[in-house]
């Protein structure tokens, strides 16, 4: 019963299903598959038979003579614009390969060798960025829950934001090592890759929606003002968290239900995507609002001392600026700006969008934590009570949730 099941879901795959009807019109129907690339004189007039290797269709081909035609497009990682050669020995049977004693076709020209190679070498970013981003948002993530001095709205939301970053890094890294570079994975398209595709992309739903949230609760601050931060926190959880599960179940759902688009681990681009773009975009397109009248508003308030140049708020505000693009992720709107395939621009893209992406984790964590004024308060209070305690000395004075109970937010 197991073999039967196992088989009827084997005959039932679109790829088995494919391969099936090239075999079929290869013995059955009289169409030209492939072309002679060399001729050479053949006094017996033998020829090597029509023949199906299990990804293309050979005609008969005279012995002494290479065949050829365009690799297949079908199979993961084939440059379609390739070409795969099969030769007719001199006695009119098919090259065998003595390694494996059967008839051989060379596909290995299949594949762009300089090609495969840059782009290991992107996926080597992705996963060495994503893992340094990693590293710095858990050490963020720890510092903000170990001083309770720190504990406010805005770095609940920051912990949330680091949260969902280094969940995503984490599968993409997963992605990478699991999936990219393992072409038998994409190729058998079980149920547990599909399932890392969703998840993963909820996650990098979640990272832009708590950019958008960050955004938000800054405009709130600076503009708004008069909002209670425990509404506004359960408001912010149901936009980051659930909204994100809502947009995902429906990607999901509706691509699961597409033909054709559940191939290769989901990997090949589908319309149905835009169920996620469009939000995304969305989201960014909200964030820049925000981020043009923070800068608005910081230019209002920061008026330059008697002594100081005018240029000198507009820097800061410049600055400010500079510094909340990381956090609501403008930058990837500069992305999509993709130059042409075979540009002399295209390497330099792939490079350029792999270390801003995979390196936003550590932006973020550097700005919003690690040089966060509230942070180098907290640390430098703990450090000197440590000091203290280890040479002996009594505490007295300030301590370092006293010290920062006042302290305020800063943008810049």
């Amino acid at each position: 019963m197991q073999n039967s099941t196992r088989s009827t879901s084997y005959e039932s795959d679109p790829k088995y299903q494919l391969i099936v009807n090239l075999r079929r019109k290869c013995y059955n129907e009289n169409i030209t598959h492939s072309q002679i690339i060399e001729k050479q004189y053949n006094e017996n007039g033998s020829w090597c038979p029509r023949k199906f290797d299990g990804f293309a269709c050979w005609d008969e081909t005279p012995a002494s003579t290479t065949a050829y035609q365009h690799c297949p497009e079908f199979i993961f990682g084939f440059d379609p614009r390739r070409y795969a050669f099969k030769k007719c020995t001199e006695n009119g049977t098919w090259y065998v390969n003595p390694h494996a004693n059967r008839s051989w076709t060379n596909y290995t020209t299949c594949v762009d060798v300089e090609d495969l190679d840059f782009r290991n070498l992107v996926n080597n970013i992705y996963v060495v960025g994503y893992s340094i981003s990693v590293a710095a948002l858990l050490i963020s993530i720890m510092i903000f829950l170990y001083f309770r001095a720190l504990q406010c709205t805005r770095i609940r939301i920051h912990i949330h934001l680091f949260a969902a970053f280094a969940l995503n890094n984490i599968l993409w890294i997963v992605w990478y090592r699991a999936v990219v570079n393992r072409v038998d994975v994409v190729q058998e398209n079980k149920e547990w890759c599909q399932i890392l595709h969703v998840v993963t992309n909820y996650f990098m739903l979640t990272s832009y929606l708590w950019m958008f949230c960050e955004g938000l609760h800054l405009h709130i601050a600076l503009v708004v003002v008069f909002v209670k931060d425990e509404v506004a926190m359960r408001w912010f959880v149901a936009l980051g968290w659930g909204v994100s599960l809502l947009i995902i179940a429906v990607y999901a759902t509706v691509r699961y239900y597409t033909p054709g688009a559940t191939e290769r681990c989901w990997m090949d681009q589908s319309d149905t995507f835009w169920i996620i773009i469009i939000p995304v975009g969305i989201s960014l397109l909200t964030s820049f609002v925000f981020l043009v009248n923070v800068v608005r508003v910081l230019l209002t308030k920061l008026h330059p001392a008697p002594n100081q140049h005018a240029s000198v708020a507009a820097r800061k505000a410049a600055r400010a600026a500079l510094i909340l693009i990381p956090l609501f992720g403008l930058h990837f709107i500069l992305l999509p700006l993709r130059p042409l395939t075979d540009s002399p621009w295209e390497k330099t893209y792939q490079i350029a969008s792999a270390l801003l992406t995979s390196l936003q984790g550590v932006c973020v964590a550097i700005l919003f934590c690690f040089t966060n004024h509230d942070v180098m308060v907290a640390t430098k209070t703990y450090i000197t009570r440590f000091r203290r305690v280890n040479e002996g000395i009594p505490m007295t004075g300030v301590t370092g949730g006293e010290s920062l109970v006042n302290t305020r937010d800063h943008v810049a």
